[in-house]
C-alpha cells in the first residue's frame, strides 16, 4: 500500500494520465484526421504533455481545492 501522505500525488499522476490521453487523444484526431499516423502522433502527443500536466496539478492542485472550499457550502 502507499502511505497517505502520497494520497495527492497518486490521484495527481492518474487524474493527469487519463485527462491528458483523452484530450491529446480528440486534439490529434481533430488536427490530423484519423490515419496510420494517428496512434504514433496521439502516444508522441501524450508522452509530451502528460508531465506538464502532472506538474501543474501537483502545483496549482491544493489552490484549486481551496477556492472549491470557499466556493461550495458545508453539507449539513
Amino acid at each position: 500500500m502507499i502511505p497517505a501522505r502520497f494520497a495527492h500525488a497518486v490521484f495527481g499522476l492518474i487524474m493527469s494520465g487519463l485527462m491528458s490521453c483523452i484530450v491529446t487523444g480528440i486534439a490529434t484526431v481533430k488536427a490530423v484526421g484519423f490515419g496510420s499516423s494517428t496512434l504514433g502522433d496521439w502516444m508522441g502527443s501524450w508522452a509530451f504533455c502528460w508531465p506538464i500536466a502532472f506538474a501543474v496539478i501537483l502545483t496549482l492542485g491544493p489552490t484549486v481545492k481551496r477556492m472549491v472550499e470557499g466556493w461550495v457550502r458545508p453539507q449539513g
